[in-house]
């Protein structure tokens, strides 16, 4: 019997987890996975208790078996995922009922600094071993995102394989990377070669209920629902969750008889107790009718607000834009910063940014240091927000607060990654990148900030290795809600060009990065240890080994306004970083330029 039968007539239950109920049973040090090599009699064990359980799906033990997790060289990957995989057909054959094979894969951990593609050529890889061996289907299990699976799944050839796709989010119904479960879930369905679309892990049995409860489900899809058991404690070296399986599977049944749930399972703390108490209370045929609705569009919002973009009887303001980078102190000392905001609101300067601790150094908050300014000055402020540091709850939190304090404009960065010195004390965060963060601010205009949202903007390296992922990278934002763009300094024509072609083929808004460097010094720095900025060997070569303050002053604002000139015919405004925030330098800058327009 192939699954797809099976599953028009019954209700599937799933097994539990895996990799906590082997580590406690077996009191297993390291990852489980490596036992389908070292104990392959353990493995079989723990998914022949599932199979006696009551579980008529079982899934194999390679969830970490990537080059992220288990080993970075594949031949070890490869060799475990068909270890594992022999493990659940002997498990299933030595039970001798009906039961069915899902080939296991979870989430290969990625950052913003590696190639989305790479990723999704080991994903493709996995699959192809997995049907090679002759699964009955692949579950793709605790995914924070679609983006990167998405292609390996539309590009499945018949004999089509059964295809499962969870989803793993908070009680807030947010992935780790910032996507809306309901968002993701919607994406999901949309692929015609996708069966079964759900959630696992993340949140216990209650909090999925309710979610599951009060999101539009697809209509053509099978759902699943696995939860973990509960919320877990730490015991010094591991997580314990406590062990309630009556109340699971009550939970469970509760879910079941609101919602049409087609798989029904556990994730992280639950055992085959769990799997047998959901096969006493859940039914094994659907007995209520479907509860689900078809998807509604959702248009985002985007409107302009009062802040840093703004539209006046329909026309945007005709004179190029300025945005000018105050960097917040490394100390409590604000005096300097505050001199210099007060100095640029003579120059008619539209808004002050704040990078959020550039470098991984720790510095004043960003938005802290914006509210002071604002209050202090009464200017448009922009904090950056990176998203080293905090996670999906933290950034909801800081962005409410920013918006109470009369904040409304943001420059969404996914942050520069923690000194490699302080690596051992420090951990960054890094759940999802800038887009992953974009849609957060996307969504909290829908919900929080309709009659006056928020405005955000992202950051452009015209210098990335693979020019033409920036330009997709940038369309892919605006698509989100992004308004507006700051290029990274602009030294050279190559620059120029480049940030050239992506306001033609996006049409975003574009300020310019303009830095004006001061010395020799200052710009064999910027070369040679701030690998984005992309300081040419022309560049340092005119700045003379003994120059004075003056004269590299003059040079940095010479190379300014060239700058300037070359771009003025296309970008929208500039964006000035000025080495220690000599703002003074944009006084000469301005004059020259006003000067030379005459």
């Amino acid at each position: 019997m192939q699954i797809r039968d099976y599953v028009e007539k019954n209700r599937c239950i799933m097994d539990g987890a895996f990799g906590t109920y082997f580590s406690e049973r077996f009191a297993w040090v390291g990852l489980p996975e490596e036992a389908n090599i070292l104990a392959p009699d353990k493995v079989k064990e723990i998914h022949k208790e599932y199979l006696k359980a009551g579980a008529r799906v079982i899934r194999t033990n390679t969830f970490s078996s990537n080059t992220g997790l288990l080993h970075p060289n594949f031949e070890q990957v490869e060799r475990n995922i068909r270890a594992g995989i022999q493990c659940g057909k002997a498990a299933i054959s030595e039970y001798g009922g009906t039961a069915f094979l899902l080939g296991d894969i979870g989430p290969i951990p990625y950052d913003d600094t590696m190639e989305e593609e790479d990723i999704t050529e080991e994903y493709r890889q996995i699959v192809q071993i997995m049907l090679d061996e002759g699964v009955d289907g692949i579950n793709f299990e605790t995914l924070s995102d679609f983006k990167t699976i998405q292609p390996v799944i539309e590009e499945l050839q018949d004999p089509n394989p059964y295809v499962m796709v969870l989803f793993s989010m908070n009680q807030f119904g947010y992935s780790a990377m910032g996507y809306r479960g309901e968002e993701l879930l919607k994406e999901a369905s949309q692929v015609e070669r996708i069966d079964v679309v759900g959630f696992n892990c993340g949140v216990g049995p209650t909090h999925m209920s309710e979610f599951l409860q009060t999101i539009e489900l697809p209509v053509d899809k099978k759902i699943a629902a696995l939860p973990n058991a509960g919320y877990p404690k730490r015991r010094r070296t591991h997580m314990e969750y406590s062990n309630h399986p009556e109340y699971y599977s009550l939970r469970m049944k509760h879910l079941v008889e609101q919602v049409s749930i087609d798989f029904v399972g556990g994730c992280c703390g639950t055992n085959p107790s769990y799997i047998w108490e959901l096969t006493k209370e859940i039914p094994k045929k659907q007995v209520c009718e479907p509860k689900r609705l078809n998807f509604s569009e959702k248009q985002r919002i985007r409107g302009m607000s009062g802040g840093f973009l703004y539209e006046a009887d329909g026309q945007r303001k005709k004179k190029k834009l300025i945005a000018v980078e105050l960097i917040p102190p490394l100390n409590i000392v604000d005096a300097d910063l505050l001199d210099a905001a007060n100095r640029l609101k003579k120059n008619h300067v539209d808004v002050l940014t704040f990078p959020d601790s550039p470098s991984g150094r720790t510095r004043v908050d960003s938005i802290l240091m914006a509210t002071k300014v604002k209050t202090e000055t009464n200017m448009t402020v922009m904090p950056h927000m990176c998203c080293r540091d905090k996670n999906a709850i933290a950034i909801r939190s800081l962005v409410m607060g920013a918006y109470l304090n009369g904040i409304r404009d943001f420059l969404v960065v996914t942050g520069d990654p923690i000194p490699s010195i302080s690596r051992q004390d420090i951990k960054g965060v890094f759940n999802f990148d800038s887009t992953g963060f974009m849609r957060i601010l996307g969504d909290m205009n829908e919900e929080l900030f309709s009659n006056n949202p928020l405005i955000f903007g992202g950051a452009i390296n015209q210098g990335r290795r693979k020019f033409e992922r920036e330009i997709t990278r940038v369309q892919k934002k605006m698509d989100l809600g992004a308004k507006f763009f700051f290029t990274q300094p602009a030294f050279s024509n190559v620059d120029v060009e480049r940030i050239q072609e992506i306001k033609e083929k996006t049409g975003a808004t574009i300020l310019c990065g303009i830095m004006p460097l001061i010395s020799r010094k200052n710009a064999l720095f910027m070369k040679n240890e701030i690998a984005s900025i992309p300081v040419t060997d022309e560049i340092v070569d005119r700045y003379g080994e003994n120059m004075s303050k003056a004269e590299g002053e003059r040079v940095g604002v010479e190379i300014a306004r060239e700058m300037i000139r070359k771009t003025e015919d296309f970008v929208d405004g500039y964006y000035f970083s000025f080495p220690f925030n000599r703002v003074y330098l944009l006084d000469r800058i301005i004059k020259k330029e006003e000067d030379h327009g005459k």
